[in-house]
């Protein structure tokens, strides 16, 4: 937190200070600006990242309805398949593999194209605006899925709930970094994962007792409830700023930071700092700087890890791994207690996120997840061969394990530190690239996932825990940390000075 005078002295810097180019640089604003009231930035960032609820819910929604609507129902004896058999009996859909692999893989498919717009539409309407109508899928999809007939309805929810999910996880964090003061813009970060994380627990929870329609039934009223919550939603200060509505600018900071925040000297640091800036950059220009260039590898590296890890595979297969394994525990009592896993580490993860560094949160969850992956594989290798009923538990340690460190280090860091390796000018293009990248991977994973499991369950694990030895070698070698740099040091970095 810098001084007032440290303020106007930032501020009257040359245009090459990468602290006064940066448009999101809200570290000059937390002095002078008066008191500040953070109950609204919360409420705000809370209302959007229902949206991060919703794509919990639509990554998690495969895991207990996949076996209600497969014809070689293997869960016949647990809970779910039990609450659930009269509904599931009664429906017209039932899948075939090859169905099973496409209902699973369209979202991802959707994600990909909800994605690549997304930054330059919120650029254009508004970040508001964008997440309003990118709701609209959302909803749409859910109708679609709870009262089709057909497995042709699955194919189209499917694919229109990931334009929104893809959507959303470049817009819901847009919208967070531009209206949170410095002070809290950390913990409103993590709000999107943990939320998500959230709507991954309501599936494995809900899924475990009801129908899978009743279940997509009641996952439409969170895109519904989210929908109502931006109505009351002002727009960003900077996009107003951008867009030269200094009043709305004016108004919308009052309302996310209170009546007693000096808005006019916030208002002339955030307008000085966005005339700072070189406004957006081509592709060519973030692949003809070396910086941009090393920094855009990185991200999509650390992003290609992430999906690679198999975290979305075993997140809307839990079920399956757990009936296939022959564990001895309920298969929905196994997933409950992953999403609960799930959802605690998260929240403890900015913790750890604060107190150290990227680079060993990163070797610590990759070596980890590494050695959780190849003894799932070793499981079923074994059960293959007819052995490991006296090990039924392992699974699940396995699969606990493998989310705690995920959601500690690959989880959350590589979506830090991509806003941490680009400048201002090249943000935009290098992350729309980057989350581009991400949903192309998860496609192919989950697609993967149920191709290799052809070959033998033991497979896909085998397959994810080679990735992650990978993974960890890569960040040895070729990461620096970048926990307390400043841009500049980052930038040296990346540019070989």
């Amino acid at each position: 937190m810098v001084a007032t005078e440290e303020v106007k002295k930032t501020v009257s810097q040359e245009d090459g200070d990468q602290n006064s180019r940066d448009p999101m640089n809200y570290d000059l604003l937390q002095e002078g600006v008066g008191r500040t009231s953070k109950s609204r930035q919360y409420l705000a960032a809370l209302i959007i990242c229902l949206g991060a609820v919703a794509a919990g819910t639509a990554l998690a929604w495969t895991s207990p309805v996949f076996p209600q609507i497969t014809p070689n129902n293997s869960t016949a004896g647990n809970s779910t398949a039990n609450a659930t058999s009269s509904t599931s009996s009664s429906s017209d859909i039932l899948l075939t593999k090859s169905q099973e692999t496409w209902v699973g893989s369209l979202l991802a498919a959707g994600a990909l194209f909800g994605a690549l717009p997304s930054g330059f539409i919120a650029d254009t309407i508004g970040r508001r605006y964008t997440a309003m109508v990118m709701d609209v899928p959302f909803i749409l999809a859910w109708i679609s899925i709870s009262f089709g007939q057909s497995v042709g309805w699955l194919y189209v929810g499917r694919f229109l709930i990931g334009i929104s999910t893809g959507s959303f996880c470049v817009v819901a964090p847009m919208y967070i970094s531009e209206i949170a003061e410095t002070s809290i813009r950390g913990s409103l970060g993590t709000l999107f994962q943990l939320l998500l994380t959230i709507g991954i627990l309501f599936v494995y929870v809900v899924g475990a007792v009801v129908s899978w329609t009743t279940l997509s039934t009641l996952c439409l009223f969170i895109p519904i409830l989210l929908l109502v919550g931006l109505i009351f939603l002002p727009e960003t200060p900077v996009y107003l700023l951008k867009r030269g509505d200094r009043t709305k600018a004016t108004s919308s900071l009052k309302w996310l930071w209170g009546n007693y925040c000096d808005t006019n000297s916030a208002i002339q640091v955030i307008q000085h700092d966005l005339d700072k800036s070189s406004g957006d950059a081509s592709i060519m220009d973030l692949f003809s700087n070396r910086a941009s260039r090393n920094g855009l590898v990185i991200s999509v590296l650390l992003m290609v890890f992430q999906q690679f890890s198999g975290i979305n595979a075993v997140i809307f297969y839990t079920n399956q791994i757990f009936v296939s394994a022959g564990s001895t525990l309920d298969p929905s009592i196994c997933s409950i207690i992953v999403g609960v896993v799930q959802v605690v580490m998260t929240l403890a993860s900015s913790l750890l996120i604060d107190k150290s560094g990227r680079k060993i949160l990163l070797v610590a969850s990759s070596a980890i997840m590494t050695v959780c992956l190849a003894m799932l594989g070793a499981y079923f290798t074994i059960k293959a061969n007819g052995g490991a009923a006296s090990i039924g538990w392992l699974p699940l340690l396995c699969v606990v394990f493998f989310i705690v460190s995920f959601s500690v280090g690959y989880g959350p860091i590589p979506w830090m530190m991509m806003g941490e390796l680009f400048l201002p000018d090249v943000k935009g293009t290098a992350v729309s690239l980057t989350v581009m990248v991400n949903w192309v991977c998860v496609f192919v994973v989950t697609w993967c996932f149920g191709s290799l499991q052809s070959f033998g369950d033991d497979v896909p694990f085998w397959f994810f825990s080679g990735w992650m030895a990978v993974a960890t070698v890569y960040v040895v070698i070729s990461l620096q940390e970048t926990k307390g740099k400043s841009a500049s040091q980052i930038q040296s970095w990346l540019s070989g000075r």
